[in-house]
């Protein structure tokens, strides 16, 4: 295996060839992003609904999209070809519409770990509120300019409560 070993100083590079601080706002919240995918890569690999595992699996395509946007920023002079639409929300709005029919949800707080793959799901929901509360510094900041990648993480950790009550029923 080969290193680059551009990394050893603290720096990464960004969609388009600019570097930056790996504490900068733009790796923290890509990787947050990332670390989503990985605990909805546990819950899908669990999932007892095969519905389950194919909506975690499209969410995990997204989240890849979602991630790349977010390495490119509003300022690069390369933007990245893909982006977080508005159809990406109406999507998630569609499942959990979906989903909502299956199930009853609790109109009390939920203490996550009925299943592994809720669990799974529920940590993931806990990451993406983390990654969107980062998102929103960004396009404060107007690091991002894309408004539906804070309606699409909102919407994102509404479906993933849904979904993790869905795989326990």
């Amino acid at each position: 295996m080969e290193f680059s070993k551009k990394g050893d100083g603290g720096f990464t590079s960004l969609f388009g060839g600019e570097r930056v601080s790996k504490a900068d706002p733009r790796p923290e919240t890509y990787g947050t992003i990332d670390e989503a995918s990985s605990a909805l890569g546990l819950a899908r690999a669990t999932a007892a609904r095969e519905q389950t595992q194919a909506i975690i699996l499209s969410i995990q395509k997204d989240l890849q999209i979602l991630a790349a946007e977010l390495a490119t920023g509003a300022l690069s002079q390369t933007p990245y070809p893909y982006r977080i639409e508005v159809t990406h929300v109406q999507r998630l709005e569609n499942l959990i519409a979906d989903l909502q029919k299956e199930v009853t949800l609790p109109n009390e707080f939920i203490l996550p770990g009925k299943t592994l793959s809720s669990a799974a799901i529920d940590l993931a929901r806990t990451i993406i509120r983390r990654a969107e509360r980062r998102a929103v510094l960004l396009y404060q900041e107007k690091i991002i300019d894309n408004p539906q990648v804070l309606a699409f993480l909102n919407r994102l950790a509404d479906l993933l409560f849904t979904l993790a009550r869905y795989e326990e029923a």
